[in-house]
């Protein structure tokens, strides 16, 4: 596949049905550039072990497609992480309404190309691209990806969870922009978890030590990195996300073998917080640590404990920030309770091309007035019911 040639790229684009064809080396060279903060999510053993143990692919409607192009020495200088989608689940923006409507007039909605990571709300790049001529691999990647839509005859293609620059960069391209928020932490320079206490109002201090007493009495609590965890670690860990994810979802997105591989390969990077009963591990919050930000992804329990979520998820989490010389902790998607535990409004992208323009004209009057909605809200939130005693 081709696109417009642009300076100190080739023109080939290259569509690969496996991270694998692309291999770990020339995938990390461009995935390491250090702005892009060690952004464990669009390493290749992350992709990789999804790849590897089937929680993607075309049974899992997740076919990748990615692509990859190389500069003038045949270097690769850039790649994108692409999926052909046969449905709409395990992405967290959500489109539908979008397929629906489409549907119901006649369209065919699905195959779509979604350029994501799978089943993760983090935001990170998206057009990874060395730093040497980014901005040209990242508009020949662009074409790439929308020459493969066409080719694909697929209705659309979704960019979600890319990083600002990129999101402005694919509205300058003509993509329809999506905004939504998020609710993250920020380091302010707290040396301890009292430090951040005591930026708090009176009656939010009060109540977080309230809910942490609760939360702890009679259970042991640990925090496992690196050669401190094991595979019984992760059996316990995966029971509890199947028991939590059957209720919440329906179908958990992840398997065992997932766990095992991003264990053999990532274990410096994981940060699983357990907690234990009279021996026995009973819930648990799965982490993963870039330079700058630690990210909360997965949490399950076998019990109902008063509070207990909000100890694995976001006060330990808080905690092991700050004990670790990091500067921000992202807990997912959802959730204003999160603003009264010090996570405050924080703005996440998309970007979508739709084909049609029967569906793309109404998708953007929609989008615009959402991006309004959403700013309006966020500012609301963090006016009126931020804890901090400055705000």
């Amino acid at each position: 596949m081709s696109s417009d040639a642009s300076a100190g790229v080739r023109q080939a684009v290259r569509v690969h049905r496996s991270i694998a064809e692309i291999g770990r080396e020339a995938w990390q060279d461009c995935a390491d550039a250090p702005d892009y903060g060690a952004n464990p999510f669009v390493g290749y053993d992350f992709l990789e072990a999804l790849e590897a143990s089937g929680c993607v692919g075309e049974r899992a409607g997740w076919e990748p497609v990615h692509l990859s192009v190389e500069d003038e020495a045949g270097v690769v200088a850039g790649v994108m992480p692409l999926y052909v989608k046969s449905h709409s689940q395990g992405e967290y923006v959500f489109d539908h309404g979008w397929a629906n409507a489409y549907e119901r007039a006649g369209g065919r909605y699905y195959p779509k190309l979604q350029c994501s990571v799978p089943f993760t709300p983090v935001t990170g790049p998206r057009l990874i691209a060395r730093p040497e001529h980014r901005d040209a691999v990242q508009d020949v990647l662009l074409a790439g990806a929308l020459q493969l839509c066409r080719n694909l005859r697929a209705s659309s293609l979704h960019v979600t969870f890319p990083t600002e620059a990129e999101w402005r960069k694919l509205g300058d391209a003509g993509l329809l922009l999506r905004q939504d928020q998020q609710f993250h932490w920020e380091n302010r320079g707290y040396a301890s978890f009292d430090d951040f206490l005591a930026a708090l109002s009176s009656s939010r201090r009060k109540t977080i030590r309230r809910e942490r007493r609760e939360a702890q009495e009679g259970l042991e609590i640990v925090a496992l990195s690196g050669p401190e965890l094991t595979e019984a670690h992760w059996d316990a860990f995966f029971a509890f996300y199947m028991d939590t994810g059957s209720r919440k979802w329906g179908r958990p997105y992840l398997n065992r073998r997932f766990f095992s591989l991003l264990h053999e390969r990532m274990a410096d990077k994981v940060l699983l917080v357990m907690a234990r009963s009279h021996g026995r591990w009973i819930a648990g919050a799965l982490n993963l640590m870039g330079a700058h930000t630690l990210y909360g992804r997965n949490w399950g329990a076998l019990e109902h404990r008063p509070f207990l979520h909000f100890e694995l998820c976001y006060y330990q989490a808080i905690e092991q920030a700050i004990a670790r010389g990091l500067s921000r902790v992202e807990a997912g998607a959802q959730g204003e309770h999160k603003i009264a535990r010090g996570y405050l409004p924080s703005p996440v992208y998309s970007a979508h091309y739709i084909a049609d323009r029967a569906l793309r004209v109404p998708v953007a009057d929609y989008l615009e007035q959402e991006r309004r909605a959403v700013q309006a809200d966020m500012t609301v939130l963090e006016a009126e019911y931020s804890p901090f005693r400055d705000s």
